[in-house]
C-alpha cells in the first residue's frame, strides 16, 4: 500500500475536476486527480462531445436545404456512418491518452481507480488490479464525480435494459425505431439527432417540452420534431415497459395505447454520483446531491463547511446547474478558493467576488441544440416574476430581422427579453431558431454585467446579422427612463 501527500486531492477527471486540480496547481498547490473512468468524464466521451457531434451534420444538411442555391445543389441524403466515424473522432475512440498528456503537461499527477474518502483529508484509492494506495491532502479534497442517468421507477423499466444517454451517444448501429421518455434537453437533442438519421421516433413527455425553459422554445421544437417525422406523446406518462419476445421495447402509456421500438431511451433526469464516497463519516449522505457555499465547500445540516471546509463539492453533484460550462466555472473558482485559504487568504463570500460562482443562482447560459437551437440565459418570465421581481416581457419575431432574411429562406424564430422595471435591467434572455447559439454570450453579459437599458442602446448590432434582434428588442421595449 503506496502512501502520497498532496496539497489537494480532486475525485473525478472529467471536465470539471480537470479545472478544479489545474486552478489550484496554478496557485501553486501540489495537486493529485483521482479516475475510474476516463479522464475527460462524460462530457469528452457520452455527453456534450458526442451528442453535439451526432446533431451537427443533420442540422448543416437541414440550413442548406433553406437557402436557395444551395438547396438546389443539395442532392444526397445524411451519410449516417460518416456521422457516426466523425463522432467516433471527437471522442478520440473513447481513449484518453490526449487527456493524461495535457495533465502530465499541468503538473497534475493522475491516480487511476475508485477513490472514497476514508479519513479527513484523506481518499484511499483501489485500483482494478486491487492495488491500493492511499493520499493524503494538507488542504482540501474536492468531489467533482459528476451525474448520471435517473432510471425512474417504472414497472419493467430497469428488466428491460433500455439506453441511456450514454447509449444514444455512443451508439454504433443505428435503431430502426426509437422511443424517447423525457422531453428535457437531452430527450429533445436525440430525438432530433435520430430522427435525422431517419429513426422512426416516439418522444414520450409528462408535459410540454423542455418545461424549463420559455413556453414559446418548447413549442417551436416541438413543431420542428415534428416536420423530422418523429411523433410526440405530450402529457403522458408510462406505466409499464417490457422487452417483447422479438427483443423489441414495448411501453404502456396512461391513456392506454402502446408504443413498441428496437431501443428506448430514458431521459428522464439525472443522479449524483455520490453513493460509496465514504461521505456518511462526516455526516452527508451518500448517493444524494451536496449543498455548497459560493466557494464550492460542502455544507453539513447546519449550514456550516463540513469539518472545518476542507470539502469541496463542484459540477454536478451539487445540482446548481447540471452543464459542463457552469461547472468549469465553478471549478476554477473552487481551485482558486482553495489555493488562497492554503496562503492563508481571507476568502470573501460577496457575491460577484473573486473566488465565488455567484451566475449560478439566476445567471445561468445554455444553448440547446435542437433545430431550431434553444439558447437562453437569466430567469424566465415565470420565474422573475415567482422570484417577486416587478418585470415587463418584450417579445420579438427574429424572422424580422434582415440577418434572418440572409440565414435562411423562411427564418423562423423567436426572441424574448425580461425586464426588471425598476433597476431597467436584463434579467433574461431567450432566442429561439437557427444559429442563435451564437447570440448568447452577448445576452449573458447583458444579463451578468446588469448593463441598464439606456446604455444598450448604445451597443450598436452590425447589420445585416442576426444580432440585429437586440435593435429590435429595444425599440419595442422603447426609450428608457433617464
Amino acid at each position: 500500500m503506496a502512501t502520497t501527500e498532496y496539497d489537494v486531492i480532486v475525485i473525478g477527471a472529467g471536465a470539471v475536476g480537470e479545472n478544479v486540480a489545474d486552478r489550484a496547481a496554478q496557485g501553486g498547490l501540489r495537486t493529485v486527480i483521482v479516475e475510474s473512468e476516463l479522464v475527460g468524464g462524460e462530457c469528452s466521451y457520452w455527453a456534450c462531445m458526442p451528442s453535439k457531434a451526432l446533431l451537427r451534420s443533420g442540422a448543416l444538411l437541414r440550413a442548406a436545404e433553406r437557402v436557395g442555391g444551395v438547396r438546389e445543389a443539395v442532392t444526397g441524403k445524411l451519410d449516417v456512418a460518416a456521422v457516426l466515424k466523425r463522432r467516433d473522432y471527437v471522442t478520440s475512440d473513447w481513449k484518453d491518452d490526449g487527456q493524461v498528456e495535457w495533465l502530465n503537461g499541468a503538473g497534475i499527477d493522475l491516480v487511476r481507480g475508485r477513490g472514497v474518502i476514508t479519513a479527513p483529508r484523506e481518499v484511499t484509492v483501489t485500483a482494478e488490479d486491487g492495488t491500493v494506495t492511499v493520499l493524503t491532502a494538507k488542504h482540501a479534497v474536492g468531489i467533482a464525480t459528476g451525474s448520471a442517468a435517473l432510471l425512474p421507477d417504472i414497472p419493467g423499466l430497469r428488466e428491460s435494459q433500455p439506453w441511456t444517454s450514454r447509449d444514444a451517444t455512443s451508439a454504433q448501429h443505428i435503431p430502426s425505431s426509437l422511443i424517447v421518455l423525457g422531453g428535457g434537453v437531452v430527450g429533445v437533442e436525440m430525438a432530433t439527432a435520430y430522427a435525422g438519421f431517419g429513426t422512426k421516433v416516439d418522444l414520450i413527455a409528462r408535459g410540454a417540452l423542455l418545461s424549463a425553459n420559455e413556453p414559446f422554445a418548447g413549442e417551436l421544437v416541438a413543431d420542428s420534431l415534428r416536420e423530422l417525422g418523429a411523433t410526440l406523446h405530450l402529457d403522458a406518462s408510462p406505466t409499464s415497459v417490457e422487452r417483447t419476445e422479438d427483443d423489441k421495447l414495448l411501453v404502456r402509456l396512461n391513456d392506454g395505447s402502446t408504443i413498441e421500438a428496437e431501443e428506448l431511451l430514458v431521459a428522464t433526469g439525472r443522479v449524483p454520483n455520490t453513493a460509496d464516497l465514504g461521505l456518511e463519516a462526516f455526516g452527508l449522505e451518500g448517493g444524494e446531491w451536496l449543498h455548497v457555499d459560493d466557494t464550492l465547500r460542502v455544507l453539513g445540516a447546519d449550514g456550516e463547511p463540513v469539518d472545518g471546509g476542507w470539502l469541496y463539492g463542484v459540477g454536478d453533484v451539487n445540482h446548481r446547474a447540471l452543464l459542463t460550462h457552469q461547472g468549469k466555472y465553478q471549478a476554477r473558482a473552487a481551485g482558486d478558493a482553495m489555493a488562497a485559504r492554503a496562503r492563508g487568504v481571507d476568502v470573501s463570500l460577496e457575491p460577484w467576488t473573486t473566488y465565488v460562482a455567484n451566475a449560478d443562482h439566476q445567471s445561468v447560459p445554455q444553448v440547446t441544440f435542437t433545430d431550431p437551437e434553444v439558447a437562453s440565459v437569466g430567469l424566465t418570465a415565470q420565474a422573475a416574476e415567482k422570484a417577486g421581481y416587478r418585470i415587463r416581457v418584450v417579445d420579438y419575431a427574429i424572422s424580422n430581422v434582415s440577418g434572418a432574411t440572409i440565414a435562411a429562406d423562411n427564418y423562423t424564430g423567436q426572441a424574448r427579453m425580461v425586464v426588471d422595471e425598476d433597476r431597467q435591467v436584463v434579467l433574461g434572455v431567450t432566442f429561439v431558431g437557427q444559429d442563435v447559439g451564437e447570440l448568447l454570450h452577448s445576452a449573458t453579459i447583458a444579463v451578468v454585467g446588469e448593463v441598464p437599458l439606456s446604455r444598450l442602446w448604445h451597443a450598436v448590432p452590425s447589420y445585416p446579422t442576426l444580432s440585429e434582434v437586440w435593435l429590435r428588442l429595444l425599440e419595442t421595449y422603447g426609450r428608457p427612463t433617464e
